[in-house]
């Protein structure tokens, strides 16, 4: 083989390797990574606190006006929560030691897709803010084909007030059955006669020995459960 034959098969295998290289650097390995991050993006359905600790699971959803989401809540018999201030902080520990109710307790401030909650909703156990039901909803950019908002949410049950196993602060401890509190909220909701109809999609998936940013421990076959609001008469 003539030296001038090998100089340029040599130039034509550089060639392809240098077009391989770019291939891979400039279009595929950045598809493949901008692919990744959308995956990621859609598995994180779970809350987070303002430290960026994972929080409770997002395990339920409502499609709806904003009107239409309070109104359920209120014909089922939720209240709407204070704001978290100084003034319902000492009311919530007042509520918890001297046994008296405060239906209007605060909820800590969780994020979603960045943003804190939008709607946070309870319903009390007993004679004081100890234990309660309760559910923070963030209002998403998607839409149903009618236009109606699609609100995500994090439901679970408080089981009484203590100390923040990472922080030591004080706050509400959850009952790790979150799919209970899921199946009591969407009840209640059913119950109400707010709900025309029901789907359940993929959440933060099965998960044994979750813990949320307190510290506490839950379970949950992974599922969130989406109701469709009926609209307002």
């Amino acid at each position: 083989m003539s030296r001038r034959r090998r100089l340029r098969r040599v130039s034509n295998w550089f060639a392809i390797l240098c077009g391989l290289y770019l291939g891979l650097a400039y279009f595929a390995l950045p598809a493949l990574w901008e692919l990744r991050e959308r995956g990621a993006a859609v598995r994180e359905m779970v809350t987070r606190t303002p430290q960026g600790i994972a929080g409770d699971p997002i395990n339920v959803g409502l499609v709806g006006s904003r009107a239409n989401v309070i109104r359920a809540f209120g014909l089922a018999k939720w209240d709407t929560a204070d704001a978290v201030t100084l003034k319902t902080a000492v009311e919530i520990g007042e509520s918890v030691l001297f046994d008296h109710p405060y239906p209007d307790a605060p909820v800590s401030t969780l994020l979603f897709d960045g943003r804190p909650q939008d709607l946070a909703f309870e319903k009390p156990v007993g004679g004081s803010a100890d234990q309660r039901h309760h559910v923070r909803l963030w209002r998403t950019a998607e839409t149903d084909p009618e236009g109606q908002s699609l609100w995500l949410g994090s439901a679970s049950f408080d089981r009484g007030v203590g100390l923040s196993h990472d922080t030591g602060a004080i706050t509400h401890h959850i009952a790790p059955d979150i799919d209970a509190e899921r199946a009591f909220l969407i009840g209640d909701l059913t119950r109400a006669g707010v709900l025309a109809s029901t789907v359940e999609i993929d959440g933060v998936g099965a998960t044994q020995n979750g813990r949320n940013g307190e510290g506490d421990p839950y379970f949950t076959d992974g599922k969130a459960v989406v109701g469709l609001l009926r609209a307002t008469p």
